[in-house]
C-alpha cells in the first residue's frame, strides 16, 4: 500500500510548524477502505477527493503515478511503493513495463500535472526513467530509500524484537507474500500449514509478511479464518505497517515469492532464503528480485524446508539489494533538501535521523497442548513437540491444564498447570503442588503423569501408580557469552517418557540428557521434598 510508503517518507517535515500534512485518496483503488481505516488511526486528517481535486497545494506527495493524481494542483513529488520496480501487472499500463516506472503513467502525469521531483533508490532507475521518457528523467534523482534507512537504523534492535516476539533460542522463518494471483499466499495457500506442521515447535517459529493490498482484499477476518491452522499453531502476524520490517530483522531465514519485501531482508543481512516462486508474467527478467530468485535454493512441494536452507550460499541476497538500492546513510538529508527546496523554504536547524521500528506484537494464539515425539538413545532422551492435532500422534499428548480445552485435557497422557498469577480476592484459595498433581491425576483417569511447575523454575511430578513424587530442574546452558533455557514443560517430557518406561524408577537423584534440536538440556530428577509438595503455585 502506497499509504505506508508515503508514512516513511512525511517524517522529513518533522519538528516544523509551517507544514501543515492532508492525506486524501484517490478514487478508484481497490484497497481504498483500509488506507482511509489506518489514517484514522494515526489521526491524520483526510480531505475528501472531491475537495481535494478544487484546491492548490504547496507540494503534492504521492507514493504510485497511477489514477486522477493529474486533478491536484500543484509540483508533485512522486516516490517508489515498493523496492527494485521488479514486477510487470499485466493488463495495467504498457505491457512489459515495471509497475512503478510504467512510461503510459509517467507521460500521463508529467504532461498534465508536471513531476517537480521523481525521487528514485538507484542510480539505474534513473537510466531506466531515461530510456523510456527523457523528459521525466530530468525530473529523477537518487535520493535513497527511505524505508531501508529505517530498517537499517533498527537493525540494533534485533535481540527486543526477538524478546517481544518470543522467539527466544529457536529460529525464525519469515514467509513473505506479495499480493495478486502469482503471490505466495495464492499459490501456495497450504504452506503456512504445511510449515507450521513439519517443523518443531521448539526448533522454529514462524511468521507470515502479508502484503497490504492483499490484507486489504480479503479483509483481516477473512485472512485469519483462511490461515488459522497456522496461527493456532502459534504463527505471527505482524501488522502491515512497520511491525512487517521489525519482523524482517529478527529473522533468521525467509522463504519469498517474487515480490520485493525480501530485498529489505537481504539489504540488512545475509542470512538463508529461498524461493517458492514457480515463474509466471509478473516477475521481470534481469531485476533485482529476478536476479536474486535465479540465484538462491528453490522449494518445491515436496522438498524438506530445513534442507532447502542449509543449500543457500553467502552472496546473492548483498548483490540483489546493491541492485535495488543506493549506499544508504543520507536518504532522509537527500529528499529534506529537494522538497524544501520546491517549498521555497529554508529546512529547519534540527538535525533528522531515520526513526527506529517498533517492537512487533507477539503471536496472538499460542499452543498449550503438543503430540509429544520421544526418541531414547546413548546421547539422552530426543524431545520434538508440535502443536496438538497439526500431525500424526507421538510417544503422549503434554497438555497445559488451563490453557487448552477440556477434551484435549481429558485425552493428555501428560498434564501440567502452570503458576497462577496472584489473587486479589480477600479470602484466596489456591493448590499445593502435590494436591493438584493428586487431584489432576484423579479428576483425568486418562493422565498417566501431572504436574505443577513452580515459581521457583522447579517442578513436581507425580506419576500414576507411584507414591513417590519428583522434582524435576533443568539446567541452563551457556552458549558464547550467552544463557540458553528451555521450558520446563519440555523436560517434564522427557522426565515423563523416563518414568513410564518399563524400567525401574529412581529412588536416588539421576541426571537425564534432554535433546532439542542440535542442544543437550541436563534434568535433574530426585525425589521431592516435603517443602517442595507443599510449595504453593
Amino acid at each position: 500500500m502506497a499509504l505506508y510508503r508515503l508514512l516513511d517518507v512525511l517524517p522529513v517535515f518533522s519538528g516544523d510548524d509551517r507544514i501543515t500534512r492532508l492525506f486524501t485518496l484517490v478514487p478508484g483503488s481497490d484497497f481504498g477502505a483500509d488506507a482511509l481505516s489506518a489514517i484514522d488511526a494515526l489521526g491524520g486528517r483526510t480531505v475528501p477527493w472531491s475537495e481535494a481535486r478544487g484546491r492548490s497545494y504547496d507540494l503534492v506527495v504521492a507514493a504510485s503515478p497511477k489514477c486522477d493524481l493529474r486533478l491536484l494542483r500543484g509540483p508533485h513529488v512522486l516516490l517508489p511503493h515498493g523496492a527494485g520496480f521488479n514486477k510487470s501487472i499485466p493488463g495495467e499500463g504498457s505491457a512489459d513495463s515495471a509497475s512503478g516506472l510504467d512510461p503510459a503513467y509517467l507521460r500521463r502525469t508529467d504532461h498534465d500535472a508536471p513531476i517537480a521531483l521523481h525521487a528514485l533508490a538507484h542510480p539505474d532507475q534513473v537510466a531506466r526513467v531515461a530510456a523510456m521518457n527523457p523528459q521525466a528523467a530530468r525530473r529523477a534523482k537518487v535520493i535513497g530509500d527511505l524505508t531501508l534507512e529505517r530498517v537499517l537504523a533498527s537493525s540494533s534492535l534485533r535481540d527486543r524484537y526477538r524478546a517481544a516476539l518470543g522467539t527466544g533460542a529457536r529460529k525464525l522463518l519469515v514467509l513473505v507474500s506479495t499480493w495478486g494471483p502469482e503471490s505466495l499466499i495464492r499459490r501456495h495457500p497450504g504452506l503456512p500449514a504445511l510449515l507450521a506442521a513439519q517443523l518443531p515447535h521448539d526448533e522454529y517459529q514462524l511468521a507470515l509478511v502479508v502484503h497490504p493490498n492483499e490484507r486489504s482484499l480479503l479483509g483481516t477476518y477473512e485472512l485469519t479464518e483462511r490461515l488459522a491452522p497456522a496461527l493456532d499453531a502459534g504463527m505471527i502476524l505482524p501488522d502491515p505497517h512497520e511491525e512487517w520490517a521489525s519482523v524482517l530483522i529478527a529473522a533468521d531465514a525467509l522463504v519469498t515469492d517474487h515480490g520485493s519485501t525480501a530485498l529489505y531482508y537481504c539489504a540488512a543481512q545475509d542470512r538463508p532464503i529461498v524461493s517458492v516462486h514457480q515463474g509466471g508474467g509478473e516477475l521481470i527478467p534481469g531485476s533485482p528480485m529476478g536476479v536474486l530468485l535465479d540465484r538462491i535454493p528453490q522449494l518445491g512441494r515436496t522438498d524438506d524446508i530445513v534442507d532447502a536452507l542449509r543449500a543457500y550460499r553467502p552472496g546473492p541476497g548483498h548483490a540483489a539489494a546493491e541492485a535495488a538500492f543506493a549506499p544508504p546513510g543520507d536518504a532522509v538529508d537527500r529528499l529534506r533538501a529537494e522538497v524544501y527546496a520546491l517549498l521555497g523554504l529554508a529546512p529547519p536547524t534540527h538535525g533528522l535521523t531515520p526513526r527506529l521500528l517498533p517492537s512487533p506484537a507477539p503471536a496472538t494464539r499460542v499452543p498449550a497442548a503438543f503430540d509429544v515425539h520421544v526418541e531414547t538413545n546413548a546421547a539422552g532422551v530426543r524431545i520434538t513437540r508440535h502443536p496438538a492435532g497439526t500431525g500424526p500422534p507421538g510417544h503422549h499428548l503434554a497438555v497445559e491444564h488451563g490453557a487448552a480445552g477440556e477434551q484435549l485435557s481429558r485425552s493428555a497422557g501428560l498434564l501440567y498447570r502452570r503458576p497462577l498469577p496472584a489473587s486479589a480476592a480477600p479470602v484466596d484459595l489456591a493448590w499445593t503442588a502435590d494436591g493438584w498433581t493428586r487431584h489432576a491425576l484423579s479428576a483425568y483417569p486418562s493422565c498417566r503423569s501431572a504436574a505443577a511447575l513452580l515459581p521457583s523454575g522447579g517442578c513436581l511430578l507425580r506419576v500414576r501408580g507411584q507414591e513417590q513424587t519428583y522434582a524435576v530442574q533443568v539446567e541452563p546452558r551457556s552458549e558464547e557469552g550467552r544463557i540458553v533455557r528451555i521450558d520446563p514443560a519440555v523436560a517434564l517430557s522427557a522426565v515423563h517418557a523416563r518414568l513410564v518406561s518399563p524400567r525401574p524408577a529412581p529412588d536416588s537423584p539421576t541426571v537425564l540428557n534432554c535433546l532439542i534440536g542440535e542442544r543437550t538440556f541436563r534434568i535433574i530428577l530426585r525425589p521431592a521434598t516435603d517443602a517442595e509438595a507443599t510449595q504453593v503455585f
